[in-house]
């Protein structure tokens, strides 16, 4: 699982802080992590250089194999808290996408029944 971090000009992420932020994303996603190609986080202060309250914004993007990308946002107050937010979010997600999908696969077929009929077999004939 690939994580990619993008921020506007007003946040700037060093190499630790990427890897804080990368292990609360990947902490959020271990349950559905093999269906995942990608993430890409887009950091930005929503207010600028103006304090305010939950004026951090994260707009999370996941591609999962085989399907379209998903998005989630979150707003909080620290760059961390909108990343949690917005990870647990698309965790919920994958998660629910990944269920509806198991649910829509066709049950195993039962051994004992053919899959095609037997073509020397007039099913008439009996």
């Amino acid at each position: 699982m690939q994580i990619q971090i993008r921020t506007d000009n007003t946040i700037s992420v060093n190499e630790s802080r990427a890897t804080e932020l990368k292990e609360i994303v990947t902490h959020a996603m271990r349950h559905c992590s093999n269906h995942v190609t990608r993430i890409e986080m887009h950091l930005s202060d929503v207010n600028g250089a103006k304090a305010g309250e939950k004026d951090k914004s994260c707009v999370m993007e996941v591609r999962l194999e085989h399907r379209k990308p998903m998005a989630a946002t979150e707003e909080a107050n620290t760059v961390a808290e909108s990343v949690k937010g917005a990870a647990d979010k698309l965790a919920r997600m994958v998660k629910n996408t990944i269920e509806r999908a198991a649910d829509k696969r066709p049950s195993t077929p039962d051994p004992s029944e053919p899959d095609f009929p037997d073509p020397d077999i007039d099913p008439l004939s009996s």
